[in-house]
């Protein structure tokens, strides 16, 4: 079966990223030795097979990587898979077999199941948080919130789960945050925030948006006049949403309005009930919890 990700942007920047992640995985687990365990206890010819199983349901994501971890380990392993990535697979599923070297399979265990545990966990979660806004018009958005090297995957995965991508990094769009607005304000006390988005927007125009974060529904007032790409609306109430997005519709219908701020599984949905076009969730990154995934042998 061949492995559909090319449908989520698994692209050349991701896999150098993988590639370069899988080297320093190897090294830190192998060093200039290998697996000596196996080395001491099983003979080189050995050959046998192994199915990587899900015990918990979820989404599989991380495919992609599977051959590259066999072309820098071993190239004579092979891997089936029996599901595309993507797939919502329940406890019991097979996810793939892999055929070959016993030494090697035992060596590259733990490697092959950190990267899809890790990814699928993202994937899983962000599914889920998907389905608890479905039926409103709110988009579910990941952070910059990533471990360092992983972000491209990670925010991958958050697309394999059916979320989106907010900015890659601090280089392609405007996002002006609390503390930009404080350093302003130290400097230019009498200008206003919609001010602020405006000479954003002039000094760089390559941006893919501008957006402002904003703490009240009269902020929101103020920056609706310089008619922001999106206003992040940080750490505010159901009702005090619902009070924004009637604001916003009544003064600039075109800006986004975007909720952030300690959302969970269990907020998501009132949230996206309030009428918010977008919802930014740290924990599709940062906190995934890992989909439990095991090699079965045979």
């Amino acid at each position: 079966m061949s492995v559909d990700h090319d449908r989520y942007g698994f692209t050349e920047d991701e896999r150098r990223d993988a590639s370069a992640l899988i080297a320093a995985a190897l090294a830190e687990d192998w060093a200039s030795r290998g697996d000596i365990t196996s080395q001491a206890l099983l003979d080189p010819s050995w050959e046998g097979s192994v199915t990587v199983t899900a015990r918990a349901a979820g989404v599989i994501a991380g495919l992609p990587l599977v051959p590259l971890i066999l072309e820098r380990a071993d190239a004579t392993l092979q891997w089936i898979p029996s599901v595309r990535e993507g797939s919502l697979v329940e406890a019991g599923d097979s996810v793939g077999r892999f055929q070959g070297r016993l030494q090697t399979l035992l060596a590259l265990e733990r490697t092959i199941l950190n990267f899809l545990t890790h990814l699928s966990g993202v994937a899983t979660l962000t599914a889920r948080c998907v389905a608890a806004a479905r039926g409103t018009r709110a988009r579910i958005l990941d952070t910059r919130k990533t471990l360092p090297g992983w972000r491209r995957l990670q925010k991958y995965a958050v697309r394999v789960g059916g979320g989106e991508n907010h900015r890659m990094g601090l280089f392609d769009a405007v996002l002006i945050k609390d503390n930009h607005i404080a350093a302003w304000r130290r400097h230019n006390p009498d200008r206003s925030l919609a001010e602020l988005v405006r000479t954003a927007r002039q000094r760089c125009p390559q941006a893919a948006f501008v957006e402002i974060e904003v703490d009240d529904v009269q902020q929101l007032a103020d920056v609706l006049a310089a008619r922001p790409d999106i206003v992040l609306l940080d750490n505010f109430s159901s009702p005090m949403l619902v009070e924004a997005v009637r604001l916003r519709d009544r003064i600039q219908p075109t800006t986004l309005l975007e909720a952030s701020g300690g959302i969970t599984l269990e907020t998501i949905g009132a949230i996206a009930r309030t009428g918010v076009d977008r919802i930014s969730v740290g924990a599709l990154t940062h906190s995934p919890p890992a989909m439990d995934l095991a090699f079965d042998w045979s």
